[in-house]
Order: structure tokens, then C-alpha cells, then sequence
């Protein structure tokens, strides 16, 4: 009786580690597909004509983060929610990416049950301040306003001023800054933990704690090619 019961839990505690084991390798694919979604975001962003982020703009980015398919709440939770990654500059390159979770706020023109893609580039050390924090609301402890799109940012010279976030949104295709309100951005604890197999602090991962792992090359190499450091470099020197 008693052996047959002991076999019996055995099974049990099979079967649960293995469902468990299937579990956490079907969420790291779900983040493996987010890092390869955003390095596509950037570059379809990017490479349409007259219509990406001014490089003068990318150029001067701290920090770097999109959200794939940021949607809309139902009716009685009202708000947005998504998932996304973000990455900083250091001094040896882009930061390993860091993984947040984005809910409430109100963002610029009704998108009704619509997703979108949202891209927000922290443009200074204030705004990187708020991101390490690994929790700040859009708008209250960090300015934010909609970034200029085009080649070139001639003409929106106060975006330098005004902000410290720069958010951007694409929909069907048509890409266009977007004002964003409210939103509390926060470190995913759970999607960090199945993506580096461990909890690391965003300060670790955004200030180059730790050597950016192979399965965010997607990610890093479409920053690395729109915004890469030398260029960044370039344009610090010739401002001062």
C-alpha cells in the first residue's frame, strides 16, 4: 500500500515538473519572439522613406524601448497594457535589453480595441534616472511629449527642451508620434527571470551589469544600426 502510494506521488511529481518545464520554455518563446519583434519594428520604422524617427533625435537617445502590440483594455478595464523590452547606451555598446511591463494612461487619439506598436526613446539623464528606477508613470515623474518624425528633426529643436521621453506609435502601417499620459512602466519580474533564468535588477542589465546574451542579438543589432555609438559620439562632441 505504502509502495504504491510512493509510486503514485512519484508520477504526480513528474508530470508536474514536466507541464512546469513546458510552461516556462513556452513563455521564453513568447519573449524570444518579443526581442525579434521589436529589432523588426525598429528597422521597418527606420527604413521607410521620410517617415522614421530623425536620426539627429535617435542619435541622442539614452535609452531605447518598444512595446509589439500595445492594446487597449476592454470596456470595464479601461487603459492600455502591454509588454516590451528596452536597452541603454554604455560605453561598450547597448545595454543587455531589460523586460517591463506598460498599463492605464490615456494615449493621444482613441485607438479604440486597435493595437499598435509604441516606441519611447529616453533623451536625457533625468529620464534615464526615472527608467532605473524600475518602476515611474509617464507624465508625472517623467516628461513626455510626441517625438518628430522624419529624416531630420529641423524645425522641432524644442523636443530637446521639453522632454524626457519621446514616444512614437505605428498602426496599419502609418507611423507618427504619439502623446502618451498616465502610464506606469515597471520591471517584469516574471519575464526576467525566464528570459536570464534568474531576477536581475534593471540597474544591472540597463548599466551594462551583465554581457548582453546572444538570444537579444535581434534587438540590439537594429539599435547598433540605427543608433550606433559612434554616431551618438559624433553628435555629443559637435554640441558641445
Amino acid at each position: 500500500m505504502i509502495q504504491s502510494l510512493i509510486k503514485r506521488f512519484a508520477v504526480v511529481a513528474v508530470l508536474v515538473l514536466l507541464s512546469s518545464l513546458a510552461f516556462a520554455q513556452g513563455d521564453r518563446e513568447k519573449q524570444l519572439q518579443r526581442v525579434e519583434d521589436a529589432g523588426d519594428i525598429m528597422q521597418e520604422i527606420m527604413e521607410a522613406p521620410d517617415k522614421g524617427i530623425p536620426e539627429e533625435i535617435i542619435a541622442s537617445a539614452k535609452c531605447i524601448a518598444v512595446v509589439p502590440s500595445l492594446v487597449k483594455a476592454g470596456f470595464v478595464f479601461g487603459g492600455e497594457y502591454g509588454h516590451g523590452i528596452v536597452s541603454c547606451r554604455t560605453e561598450k555598446g547597448w545595454s543587455s535589453p531589460a523586460f517591463f511591463g506598460i498599463k492605464g494612461g490615456t494615449f493621444g487619439l482613441q485607438i479604440g480595441g486597435q493595437a499598435i506598436d509604441l516606441v519611447m526613446l529616453i533623451m536625457n539623464d533625468r529620464g534615464m534616472r526615472c527608467l532605473l528606477s524600475s518602476k515611474f508613470e509617464l507624465g508625472a515623474d517623467a516628461s513626455v511629449a510626441a517625438g518628430p518624425v522624419g529624416r531630420h528633426a529641423e524645425g522641432a529643436t524644442d523636443w530637446k527642451m521639453i522632454a524626457q521621453v519621446l514616444t512614437y506609435s505605428r498602426s496599419r502601417g502609418a507611423f507618427a508620434g504619439i502623446t502618451v499620459k498616465g502610464a506606469v512602466i515597471d520591471q517584469d519580474d516574471n519575464d526576467t527571470r525566464i528570459f536570464y533564468g534568474k531576477l536581475i535588477p534593471y540597474r544591472t542589465l540597463l548599466t551594462d551589469g551583465i554581457v548582453p546574451p546572444k538570444d537579444a542579438h535581434p534587438f540590439l543589432a537594429a539599435l547598433d544600426k540605427y543608433a550606433p555609438m559612434r554616431r551618438a559620439e559624433k553628435k555629443a562632441e559637435a554640441a558641445r
